[in-house]
C-alpha cells in the first residue's frame, strides 16, 4: 500500500525558512513523478515544485529562487527548502508520487497524494 507522510510545516514569519518532508512508501514502481502541490482556503490546489525521473525539475513562477525540490532515494523522502517566505505561500502542502507515462509526462491527475502539511507565513 502506498503511503506518502509530509513533515516539517509550521507557522514562521514573512522571509523565514521552512524545509518540508514526504517520506514515501509502497512504491514498487522505480520511474516515478514526485513533486509538491500546494492549496490556500479557496483556491485550486496549484502545482509548487515537481521532478521526474529524468531528473528534470519544474517550480511555479512565484517560488522559482525562493524553494528547491530534492530527493534522497535512499531515504525514499522528498524535500521542499522554501527560504523568503511570503504570506501569499500560506496553504497546505501536498505530496504526490505518480508512474511516469508511455509518453515520458508525468500523470498527476492519477497520483498517489499525502495528507498534506500546513505552512502558514505572517506578514
Amino acid at each position: 500500500q502506498v503511503q506518502l507522510v509530509e513533515s516539517g510545516g509550521g507557522s514562521v514569519q514573512a522571509g523565514g525558512s521552512l524545509r518540508l518532508s514526504c517520506v514515501v512508501s509502497g512504491y514498487t514502481y522505480s520511474a516515478n513523478c514526485m513533486g509538491w502541490f500546494r492549496q490556500a482556503p479557496g483556491s485550486q490546489r496549484e502545482r509548487v515544485a515537481t521532478v521526474a525521473p529524468t531528473k528534470a525539475v519544474n517550480y511555479e513562477d512565484s517560488v522559482k529562487g525562493r524553494f528547491t525540490i530534492s530527493k534522497d532515494n535512499a531515504k525514499n523522502t522528498l524535500y521542499l527548502e522554501m527560504n523568503s517566505l511570503r504570506h501569499e505561500d500560506t496553504a497546505m502542502y501536498y505530496c504526490a508520487a505518480v508512474p511516469i507515462d508511455w509518453r515520458w509526462s508525468c500523470p498527476w491527475d492519477r497520483a498517489d497524494w499525502g495528507r498534506g502539511t500546513q505552512v502558514t507565513v505572517s506578514s
